[in-house]
């Protein structure tokens, strides 16, 4: 991967992470600077690396979809495929809505099914059909991770002393 695509990614991330995190700040308005970023950063590491396996995965769906698996290197992120996640995170606002946060997800995943057809040999359909299968198997585990990590959070966090 390119430096560019890195930078990308990480803005990507952090984005993504940025749009989950600043409603919740919104809501309590008394949380610190440092606990924000302190959230904010990791998140978005941990979505910066989600979006890089995005065509990783789509690639090993594909492989296991043909008889015959391509010899060569995979499916890779370029600076034009990335580019629009870097909008996930301003997109995944509440007031502005989910369905354009997941209309964008969905216009990057078929600008990713292109490369991956031609790479395979899939369809189109068929490419397509393992980048949405990748990116929502991706969806499933990272939100069952955020669940764990906010139920562990919730019952170490000590509570109010009356």
């Amino acid at each position: 991967m390119s430096p560019v695509v890195v930078v990308l990614l990480l803005f990507a991330g952090l984005s993504e992470a940025a749009g989950r995190i600043l409603p919740l700040v919104a809501r309590r308005p008394g949380m610190s600077r440092t606990f924000v970023a302190g959230v904010l950063l990791p998140g978005g590491l941990v979505e910066g690396a989600v979006f890089a396996l995005w065509p990783l995965t789509a690639w090993t769906l594909a492989e296991l979809v043909l008889s015959s698996p391509p010899s060569d290197g995979g499916l890779v992120w370029t600076p034009s495929l990335v580019a629009p996640l870097v909008l996930s995170g301003v997109l995944a606002f509440p007031l502005l809505g989910p369905l354009i946060h997941l209309l964008l997800f969905v216009g990057v995943g078929a600008s990713l099914a292109g490369p991956l057809a031609t790479a395979t040999g899939l369809g189109w359909w068929g490419a397509a059909g393992c980048v949405a299968l990748a990116g929502a198997g991706l969806a499933v585990t990272v939100e069952a991770i955020r669940r764990t990590v906010v139920r562990i959070s919730a019952a170490g966090a000590p509570g109010a002393i009356a």
